[in-house]
């Protein structure tokens, strides 16, 4: 078991390498706890943990690169302030059952609403300061509290789908999944739910992950990545039927 849980660095370094550029990483963290033999909220907990850090350091090198909106970042930390509080209490008080189930519910609401997005005319990237519906970010914040898988996912289809370029979107990301994650971890630590062990290792990973995903974003930024990360919701939606019903 001692050894199993130093993988826990390895599958940080995965997970948060993919999260950082397209989402989705969490499919990968939180089924690895699971099978390590940590309690859902346990592992919920540690992802909130790793993300907090992991998110601080890659926002920090894409804003000193001067390729964020930091105005418009702050704008929406509030909101996902707010989900990330409201999903934390509310998953607190679940059985894991029912915490897989309404998460499964939401991440498919969640989908079906990018997908029709994204078939909407797109805003012109030249455009200085597209718009954005902030509340969204409530739901996507109380995504991230709740449960967390995905959550990256649809903060990019948001940011890329209003326009704006994939490095910006990521730094957009990073802050709100940093404000989102950081509200939540308190809450978890607060009811006893955090393994200082299980989060201090996958937090290691994290870091190195997200900072090494920054550095070569640039070189990725060609891929296809709104489809890659509707595939990401897809895959994930799979995941959760198989745990809940098989």
């Amino acid at each position: 078991m001692e050894t199993s849980y130093y993988l826990l660095i390895f599958i940080g370094f995965i997970a948060t390498f993919i999260g950082t550029l397209g989402g989705g990483g969490g499919l990968i963290s939180l089924p690895a706890m699971l099978v390590l033999g940590v309690p859902i909220h346990a592992a919920i907990a540690a992802n909130k943990f790793s993300n907090t850090f992991s998110s601080t350091g890659s926002f920090y090198t894409i804003w000193k690169r001067k390729e964020v909106n930091l105005k418009l970042g702050l704008k929406i930390v509030p909101f996902t302030l707010l989900g990330g509080l409201s999903g934390a209490l509310l998953a607190s008080y679940l059985t894991e059952g029912i915490l897989l189930k309404i998460a499964l519910v939401l991440l498919i609401f969640a989908t079906i609403l990018n997908m029709m997005k994204s078939r909407r005319p797109k805003v012109a990237s030249e455009q200085p300061d597209p718009k954005l519906f902030f509340p969204t970010y409530i739901f996507i914040g109380a995504f991230d509290g709740l449960f967390g898988p995905g959550q990256a996912t649809l903060l990019m289809h948001s940011f890329l789908n209003a326009g704006y370029s994939f490095i910006t979107s990521i730094g957009l990301a990073r802050l709100q999944t940093l404000s989102s994650c950081f509200i939540s971890f308190i809450v978890y630590f607060s009811m006893g739910l955090f393994d200082w062990r299980v989060g201090v290792l996958l937090g290691i990973g994290s870091f190195i992950g997200a900072q090494t995903a920054v550095r070569l974003a640039p070189k990725l930024s060609t891929f296809p990545w709104k489809n890659i990360l509707s595939a990401f919701s897809i895959f994930l939606i799979g995941y959760l039927l198989l745990k809940i019903y098989f």
